[in-house]
């Protein structure tokens, strides 16, 4: 079974920001780049069964064609046979992957057709299946597609999986909105959306330039004071793959988190940037620590409703030693904010500026060390008592789902909002920071929040 789509126009242009910022990433990461692919599952809305398969592959077609970026590839130097290769999925024999040392392009596709992963297993065992190998950046469409069906074969949940360099996790969002109200509508409402040729061509116009250089002047000004890295000595030998991930999911942490965000007059995220930050202080002994938190870039109207990646690494630096956390916190707030406009930045300016700064310092400097808040909603609420949030932190679970040989960092913490509370995943190289220095972190962040919850002279920040 395939998807078929049949679009209105085809180019090529270089790569996004956000696009070229993956794709570094990716290349860092290599061969376990599958790392960076995401998905959504869709329970088939009541209104719109029984859903047979063959509405379901005409439906996710028009999804497609809508949204250029689910059928854009890259292709890489003499190599434009690329533009016309039908994707692979999935199982098939794959075409050979881009080259790591080539400066890609990305290539917009007529049309084509996109395989189908028909099963009646749980949805969320076939988005795991379905996002566990890499994708082939030239050759695959960036879409995996499943379908679940019933005992009669008609459809209960679609499973989508996304390659990263097309959509980033508030894209995803959009992609599913829209592929909702195709299944109830048959259409959505409003103008297409831009795309990443759109954008692309945007970004490199004089408005574009505009946006980059305001950008770059952030980036320099704090690489020249910052510690050249975070993580800067290798304190321990590796434990089998030296990349683990630990997951701490507290509810505690959540409540305490809420309170002070509504005291302090600020978001749940800042306050988790400002905590993270000053704990990566303290373990490292930076007094100024610098982290490059994920920011979604959205903030252009035009923008908003985009299939593509948007979201780049900002820049956020903080003077954290000797500082109470009310202090860190109400320091946060701005230089929050300043990180967030430098996000929307030139890769290849950060690159140059980077070079400069490196070889006037005598001495590579990047932090290694992001923070990604991956949630949507952001809750605050001071009504929560210390007895209730401290009995919770009983509830704290800590997990290691996850381990592997390379990463393009030495330091990742990611925000999810779980079932049982809060969720904050560490990814860490255990050569700078071993297994019991990252739990050892979640903890201590979890205590932190607390205390300062009910125990910090809270005074608002605004």
């Amino acid at each position: 079974m395939d998807i078929r789509f049949s679009g209105s126009r085809s180019g090529t242009a270089p790569l996004t920001w956000g696009q070229r910022a993956i794709w570094d990433a990716i290349r860092k990461t290599a061969p376990d780049d599958h790392y960076f692919n995401f998905g959504r599952v869709l329970a088939v809305p009541r209104r719109a069964r029984p859903l047979t398969v063959a509405r379901a592959a005409e439906v996710l077609g028009a999804l497609v064609e809508r949204h250029e970026s689910l059928r854009t590839r890259l292709t890489a130097g003499l190599n434009t046979g690329l533009e016309t290769s039908v994707g692979t999925g999935p199982g098939a024999a794959p075409s050979p992957r881009v080259p790591h040392d080539a400066e890609p392009s990305q290539v917009l596709g007529t049309a084509g057709s996109i395989p189908v992963t028909i099963s009646r297993e749980d949805p969320e065992r076939l988005l795991e299946e379905l996002a566990a190998t890499a994708f082939d950046y030239a050759g695959e469409w960036p879409l995996r597609v499943g379908l679940v069906v019933n005992e009669d074969d008609t459809v209960s949940h679609i499973v989508l999986v996304f390659c990263h360099l097309a959509a980033d996790g508030l894209g995803a969002e959009v992609a599913v909105t829209d592929l909702r109200l195709l299944l109830l509508r048959g259409a959505v409402p409003g103008p297409t959306p831009p795309s990443p040729l759109d954008l692309a061509r945007w970004q490199r116009a004089e408005p574009g330039r505009r946006v980059a250089r305001v950008a770059a002047e952030h980036w320099e000004h704090e690489y020249r004071r910052i510690p050249p890295t975070m993580f800067d000595r290798r304190v321990a030998a590796p434990e089998g793959p030296p990349i683990w991930r630990a997951q701490l999911v507290s509810r505690a942490m959540d409540l305490a988190v809420q309170r002070i965000a509504a005291v302090y007059g600020t978001s749940t995220s800042t306050v988790l940037l400002a905590a993270s930050s000053m704990l990566v202080g303290a373990v490292t002994g930076h007094e100024v620590c610098a982290m490059l938190p994920i920011v979604g870039n959205r903030f252009r109207q035009d923008a908003a409703q985009a299939v593509t990646t948007l979201s780049q690494e900002g820049l956020f630096v903080l003077d954290v030693g000797g500082r109470s956390f009310t202090e860190v916190l109400r320091a946060a707030k701005p230089a929050a904010l300043r990180a967030y406009r430098s996000a929307y930045h030139d890769p290849g300016d950060r690159d140059s500026l980077t070079e400069r700064v490196s070889r006037d310092r005598g001495t590579r400097v990047h932090p290694y060390c992001c923070f990604n808040d991956m949630r949507f909603i952001d809750r605050v609420d001071a009504s929560h008592d210390e007895r209730t949030v401290r009995l919770a932190m009983e509830e704290t679970t800590l997990t290691w789902p996850l381990s592997q040989d390379q990463l393009n960092c030495r330091f990742c913490l990611h925000v999810t909002g779980e079932r049982e509370g809060l969720g904050v995943s560490l990814t860490a190289d255990t050569r700078y920071l071993p297994r019991e220095g990252m739990e050892r972190y979640l903890r201590d962040l979890e205590s932190l929040l607390v205390e300062a919850a009910f125990h910090e002279t809270l005074e608002p920040v605004g």
